[in-house]
């Protein structure tokens, strides 16, 4: 664990279809976007995942829950870890200047960080995060879903689309490690990371196919556009299936 940070880089800065529910970001709105690094092996983070539950119900925020791989090693494998996580959270801490990893951690719009489980401290992180600058949205009939990207100020090096397939919730029983016997419900389970386009400041459409989208196991999927390596969020929307519950 590391003590709290919360640190910018000034540099860098429902309605349903079928059976979803999109969010949608428009340039100068909503939502903060909240990544919680956390693990089933760190006695620490049962308090940081019971925050990002709350979070997660919250329609201004998309959070997503990434479990790391490197406590594995005190007796518990992670069931829900990857080591993309893992890498995406390196990835924030050589951004942001941080002298390494640790759970859990909360990283908000990908500019400021801090202990996932101090709820007191990234509160005012949300209040006073600013709007994204890059409008982005879902919009889909059948089963063609759009995913539209806006025309913004040219980067630097062309931002990554990424597109993070969630579970809604998984609980998890602990057998072993620092939270044995504990069962632990994690919110917005990352369980796919993938980058599906690069944006260069034009706007930007895909076409997907929703049913391979929101499939059993995957009910939930946000778009992320990101500046450099673990650089901030520019845009953001999120899809939800509303047929699992």
């Amino acid at each position: 664990m590391s003590p709290l940070r919360l640190t910018t880089s000034l540099a860098m800065f429902a309605a349903i279809l079928m059976a979803l529910a999109p969010l949608a970001a428009r340039a100068g709105e909503g939502p903060v976007v909240v990544e919680l690094f956390t693990s089933q092996g760190c006695s620490s983070c049962p308090p940081a995942d019971a925050y990002l539950r709350d979070l997660a119900k919250r329609t201004d925020v998309i959070a997503l829950s990434y479990n790391v791989d490197y406590w594995d090693y005190l007796g518990w494998k992670d069931t829900l870890a990857s080591l993309a996580h893992t890498e995406r959270q390196r990835a924030y801490a050589r951004t942001l200047g941080l002298s390494g990893v640790y759970t859990p951690q909360i990283v908000v719009n990908g500019i400021a960080e801090g202990v996932g489980s101090r709820r007191h401290e990234i509160e005012p992180a949300l209040e006073s995060a600013k709007p994204l600058p890059v409008s982005i949205s879902f919009t889909g009939e059948g089963d063609a879903l759009s995913l539209s990207v806006g025309p913004g100020e040219t980067p630097e090096r062309p931002a990554t689309l990424w597109l993070v397939r969630y579970t809604k919730e998984e609980r998890v029983e602990i057998s072993r490690g620092e939270n044995r016997g504990r069962t632990v419900a994690y919110a917005h389970a990352v369980r796919e990371l993938t980058p599906i386009g690069m944006w260069k400041g034009q706007a930007m459409e895909l076409t997907l196919p929703k049913s391979d989208l929101l499939t059993r196991g995957f009910e939930g999927c946000a778009a992320l556009l990101q500046a450099g390596d673990g650089g901030p969020i520019l845009g953001a929307a999120r899809m939800e299936s509303t047929q699992a519950q």
